[in-house]
């Protein structure tokens, strides 16, 4: 099992540096071509679209990789009995952002310029659902390779498709590019999904049995992922909050929308991608942990699940601590290499020993719910959550910008982080 977390670290790491580097050259692109404001439109709606996806998804993908490392029986009824689920759910939630959308955009950003865009949401939403399930069952199996070729795929796909799409929308407005970019994800995902089924075993045939939901299966799955989403929600409900609080309270301040979009793309879209590059590294640390520690913590073997996070958090200080030094003593360095800018310096230099703490929390999270404590990590974030929103109404009435947001980042990071670990040291006691 030691060699088996090992090598899935080291392969989740290999392939996670190339995916990050296509990322970063997407990331590259796509600002380039659209601009800050465009970019700061975008950003607008990431924290929509990122609370969507983990409705849509409802926690599937993390609950079916638990089960499926616990050995549990029909792996293939417990993988595709949750597509039914999926579109039914997804299908839903589009219905609702199609006659939502309007209101979203005018009344809670502010910027109408978003409309469309949050429509496009609803059309992307089953694709992730349904790929991201198949990931789970990859990482369950301990097999990473799918996982890695088909982000690879995806990540090129995508980016294909936004340096030919971008240009030609662009012509009509940033509202139609913007738009384009969060469709371009159909696509993307497809080609993932076509790469998973590839992996898939030659005699896994898939029945009407496979899809019907079983009562046994759909409440084991349940049990961990609803947890698991209320976790994931709040975090992302927060988010969603994040833009819309401070519309309101700065624009009720006296600054201008214009200023807002613009430093609002500016932390979402360079400061905050830069700071968490190395979180790839960890993130790569808690995907392979979750399996490992799943079936160690249920066998009661306490001292081999602690020897395991004692590793994760021993790689995240190995990648994290070289990483917040550079951006302490030259912040402009990593802005300029991808992307060519110099704009967020200070933002930059004012979080990045705050994120070195970043860097630990996906291996704690992880911990937590591979040993069946979801709901404590979702208590941590309900915590960090109410914190965040609440000095961040507070710093946007003080008057200092953009500044309260990063304050109040700061000190989610800093709260859910140690209140993660206080609560992984609770479980790894002997009892």
């Amino acid at each position: 099992m030691k060699s088996k977390f090992v090598k899935s670290t080291i392969i989740l790491m290999i392939g996670g540096l190339i995916t990050k580097i296509l990322g970063m050259v997407i990331k590259i692109i796509t600002n380039r071509l659209i601009g800050t404001e465009g970019l700061g439109v975008y950003m607008l709606i990431t924290p929509t679209f990122m609370l969507l996806i983990a409705i849509a998804q409802l926690g599937f993908p993390i609950a079916i990789s638990k089960l499926v490392a616990e050995d549990k029986s029909n792996n293939k009824n417990l993988v595709f009995s949750t597509f039914p689920i999926t579109i039914i759910l997804n299908t839903i939630i589009m219905i609702i952002l199609l006659f939502s959308s309007n209101f979203i955009a005018k009344n809670l950003l502010h910027d109408e310029r978003a409309i469309n865009a949050l429509k496009c949401i609803g059309f992307v939403l089953p694709f992730i659902s349904i790929s991201s399930i198949l990931r789970g069952y990859f990482f369950g199996k301990q097999r990473m390779i799918p996982h890695i070729i088909s982000n690879i795929t995806e990540d090129i796909i995508r980016l294909i498709t936004l340096m030919i799409g971008i240009p030609i929308f662009l012509k009509n407005g940033i509202e139609s590019a913007v738009s384009f970019i969060v469709l371009s994800n159909i696509i993307s995902e497809i080609s993932s999904i076509l790469v998973l089924f590839l992996f898939l075993p030659k005699n896994f045939k898939i029945t009407k049995n496979d899809i019907t939901p079983n009562k046994s299966n759909v409440l084991n799955i349940l049990s961990i992922s609803i947890p698991t989403t209320g976790s994931r929600l709040i975090g992302n409900i927060g988010y969603f909050f994040e833009p819309i609080i401070l519309t309101f309270f700065l624009i009720r301040n006296g600054y201008a929308n214009t200023y807002i979009v613009n430093e609002y793309g500016i932390i979402n879209g360079y400061v905050m991608p830069i700071l968490l590059l190395p979180s790839f590294f960890t993130l790569a640390i808690s995907q392979a942990l979750i399996p490992i520690v799943s079936k160690s913590y249920s066998d009661n073997n306490l001292n081999f699940t602690k020897s395991k996070i004692k590793q994760s958090i021993l790689f995240s200080c190995i990648i994290g601590i070289p990483a917040t030094i550079m951006f302490i003593l030259v912040p402009s360095l990593p802005l300029k290499i991808v992307y060519g800018t110099t704009k967020g310096i200070n933002y930059i230099r004012a979080m990045s020993i705050v994120c070195l703490l970043y860097y630990f929390q996906a291996p704690l999270s992880s911990s937590l719910q591979a040993m069946g404590k979801a709901k404590d990590s979702m208590n941590g974030t309900i915590i960090g959550v109410v914190c965040r929103l609440v000095i961040l109404a507070i710093d946007c009435n003080l008057k200092i910008g953009l500044w309260g947001l990063v304050i109040s980042t700061s000190i989610n990071i800093i709260v859910v982080t140690i209140y993660d670990y206080i609560k992984v040291r609770k479980y790894l006691k002997k009892t």
